[in-house]
């Protein structure tokens, strides 16, 4: 028997320090397309199965640190280090010609659990 994947929602939020921008030679443009290389990122890693998204920055306004959350990907994914290393990928993507990476901009947090499929029971 194979080894289901896990269903994974990353749900992402930004910040303040991006509502404080331009800061440090930093635009949001900046913080934008560091953030379009975290979602092809997290779609490129090996074991990742891209499902959807949802971007809700127009019902959302300020920063968010938890739910609700501004963005979330919805991803199969094969193990929990695999999820890991989508996560990380926010200690690594650089922000413009800045010294700063992804993560001074935003936070990510990764939901684990199971496609939700019916089951049969037996009377």
């Amino acid at each position: 028997m194979s080894t289901p994947t896990l269903r994974v929602l990353f749900c992402i939020g930004i910040n303040q320090n991006f509502f404080d921008l331009p800061e440090g030679g930093v635009e949001t443009g900046d913080v934008w397309t560091a953030f379009v290389g975290l979602m092809d990122g997290i779609k490129a890693l090996p074991g990742v199965d891209f499902i959807g998204d949802i971007d809700d920055d127009s019902h959302m306004v300020g920063p968010s640190a938890g739910w609700p959350w501004t963005c979330y990907l919805l991803c199969d994914v094969d193990t929990q280090e695999s999820v890991k290393e989508a996560c990380g990928l926010l200690r690594t993507i650089p922000v413009g010609t800045s010294p700063w990476k992804l993560w001074k901009y935003a936070t990510i947090e990764a939901r684990i659990g199971r496609a939700l499929t019916p089951r049969q029971y037996e009377d």
